[in-house]
């Protein structure tokens, strides 16, 4: 049972990461019922991304920053979404969005984990040019390029998502990973994560 579970699980998962639309989209017409699990499981790989991330952007400034870094950058990066996120579901509604908030929820949550991805998939970017250029100047470019991309990796993955979830929406409410961005930004500073 357990076993059978797991495998679901990971098999859902996978799907979420290699087919966001098509999964969100299951959802949507109850055809897919994921359980707990799985929400959890797409809510970790988000912060499995920008925790190992924050570690890289801790680099300079040794153990210690290597650690705080880690987690002011999942903090922030957490605080962002979740701040933002009753935002997405009422202003969607209110431009006559027919999304029920699971399915709204999922979609972003679909988001967010993809982008945890995209950090770590940008991990070996940061590490070499961290040690190859140790100048806090260059450190910060190199890290504000790396959240620009990911940042437009997001907006393409939530705009299909959402353009599959609704296809007759003339637009897409891409705007909230920028309201995002300017959370997150905001937070990041306060919390001194781009100070290198």
């Amino acid at each position: 049972m357990f076993r059978e579970r797991l495998r679901s699980g990971i098999r859902s998962v996978g799907l979420a990461l290699r087919e966001p639309e098509e999964f969100a989209v299951l959802w949507h017409r109850g055809e897919g019922r994921y359980p707990l699990s799985v929400w959890a499981a797409l809510l970790a790989t988000a912060v499995l991304g920008t925790t190992t991330y924050g570690m890289t952007m801790g680099l300079l400034g040794g153990a210690d920053d290597v650690l705080r870094k880690a987690v002011l950058c999942t903090l922030g990066a957490g605080l962002a979404w979740t701040i933002a996120l009753p935002a997405l579901y009422i202003l969607n509604s209110l431009a006559g969005s027919k999304l029920a908030a699971s399915t709204t929820l999922l979609a972003a949550l679909v988001t967010v984990s993809w982008g945890g991805l995209a950090m770590i998939a940008s991990i070996p970017v940061n590490w070499f040019f961290t040690t190859a250029v140790p100048h806090a100047g260059f450190v910060l470019i190199v890290n504000l390029v790396v959240f620009a991309g990911v940042g437009i990796a997001m907006s393409d993955v939530f705009r299909r998502v959402m353009l599959r979830l609704e296809p007759d929406r003339k637009s897409t409410p891409v705007w909230w990973l920028a309201l995002i961005a300017v959370i997150g930004c905001e937070l990041f500073y306060s919390f001194n994560v781009f100070h290198f």
